[in-house]
């Protein structure tokens, strides 16, 4: 019995051992990003070069037209690599500096700004949002809905919509399309538009319609992935007097180095735009995007969507996800304290289920990131702890803290891309397990 229950004991300690030498590793390089060896940072390049191939294969097919992606460990740059054609059917190389439409990789950079404005207390994470915007006073449900004629009657909710419930996506506010087919049609109806509107539209005028429209449920009950943080990037602008673009850049890019990142494009750096692609007529091959989505980060305007209005290259978001890997400091320059990092990277939604981009149902969400947690059974090999999300044009980026790397995924295609993504993620966990394996390390 004694054997047993020391035993036991040993188990338990090994576990937390375990556990605890992926959670206490130093992130505190403060240097830039430099190229190192894939090796020394415990990756296969026999593995890593197994990318090119899997890239080479979706271009061959037709079904992407390029892809750049960017691996780094412990501050060096192991893989960074741009594969295909940046426009196909002119064959022009893709560069690796090329500037792409980052879409909904945006929000994260958009909470990062609101807990800068937390840190500086300026807002409480339980603050009703109407406390800072007052337009989004006496939030309502639908009471009575007419399909004839979209109209309705409103009852109120329980408790006001908080600046933790948009952070989280469990305010009631979806995405045009992503609601109920009641609430689909109001937004239909008062034309309430997505993350990546037209750029002669006013961020104010904007938000005072979404203010406006009934929740598609009460406050902080459900996940629903939508319009949350373009409000928040509202209250970032009126908070702190500035356009969210120009706080971006004063607080956030020039301080980092993220030379490269825009609401709008200047027109000197417009040519390196990637081209957007998206599935041909029958869904076979891939033709140009010719749409207003194609062109947005070329527009004159002032609306800069917190949801998904900015563009950046590879390497400007690999600086950001170092960064927050390093619990908010990069190259001396500190945007946010590690407590803050830590507390938007856990699970802030308890047991309702979350979206996931990393073919996981388990997954949860923090503020502005899916959160990988345990249990860790579905077929994914991206560590528990990990966060991140990605664009509705493609890309992927993550940061595994255990594992003290990140990686950046970029195409420019809209449609279907799950299959890409996830043998992706698998070619990269395969490099790095291989290795460590033939090193015979853990």
């Amino acid at each position: 019995m004694k054997y047993r229950i020391l035993h036991k004991i040993t188990v338990l300690l090994l576990i937390i051992s375990l556990f605890s030498s992926c959670n206490d590793k130093s992130l505190k390089n403060n240097n830039p990003l430099i190229n190192g060896s894939p090796v020394a940072q415990g990756f296969s390049t026999e593995g890593l070069d197994q990318i090119d191939h899997l890239f080479g294969e979706y271009i061959d097919r037709h079904e992407i037209a390029g892809a750049i992606a960017v691996i780094a460990r412990r501050g060096k740059i192991i893989y960074y690599k741009a594969t295909g054609y940046s426009d196909l059917e002119h064959q022009v190389p893709l560069k690796k500096d090329a500037i792409f439409r980052i879409a909904s990789q945006t929000k994260a950079i958009t909470s990062v700004a609101v807990m800068m404005l937390y840190e500086e207390g300026r807002i409480g994470l339980n603050d009703p949002i109407s406390k800072y915007l007052p337009e989004f006073s006496n939030p309502c449900l639908v009471a009575d809905f007419n399909k004839r004629d979209s109209t309705y009657t409103t009852r109120p909710v329980s408790r006001e919509v908080t600046i933790h419930d948009l952070l989280t996506h469990t305010s009631g506010y979806c995405y045009p399309g992503g609601g109920s087919d009641t609430i689909n049609a109001i937004y239909a109806k008062d034309q309430i538009v997505g993350a990546i509107p037209s750029k002669n539209l006013i961020l104010k005028s904007e938000m005072q319609k979404i203010s406006e429209v009934p929740l598609e449920f009460e406050p902080g009950k459900r996940f629903c992935y939508g319009l949350s943080t373009d409000i928040l990037g509202y209250l970032v602008e009126e908070l702190s007097g500035q356009t969210l673009s120009d706080f971006f850049s004063s607080r956030i890019f020039k301080p980092l180095g993220m030379n490269d990142t825009y609401s709008l494009i200047p027109l000197k750096k417009q040519e390196r735009l990637m081209i957007l692609y998206k599935s041909g007529p029958d869904g076979n091959g891939i033709v140009k995007d010719t749409s207003v989505m194609a062109d947005y980060p070329k527009a004159e305007g002032t609306y800069c969507s917190g949801g998904g209005g900015l563009s950046s290259t590879a390497m400007d978001y690999a600086i950001f996800m170092q960064m927050l890997l390093n619990e908010g400091s990069y190259n001396g320059i500190r945007i946010l304290k590690p407590e803050t990092v830590r507390m938007m990277t856990r699970n802030h939604i308890g047991k309702r289920g979350a979206g996931s981009l990393f073919i996981r149902s388990t997954d949860k969400f923090g503020l502005g990131f899916e959160v990988i947690l345990p249990p860790n059974t579905e077929d994914s090999p991206i560590s528990n702890g990990s966060y991140g999300w990605g664009g509705a044009f493609g890309s992927l980026y993550w940061i595994d803290p255990c594992n003290e790397f990140i990686v950046q995924l970029v195409i420019q295609k809209e449609g279907e891309y799950t299959g890409l993504r996830s043998n992706f993620i698998d070619a990269i966990y395969n490099a790095f397990k291989k290795s460590v394996k033939n090193q015979g390390q853990e």
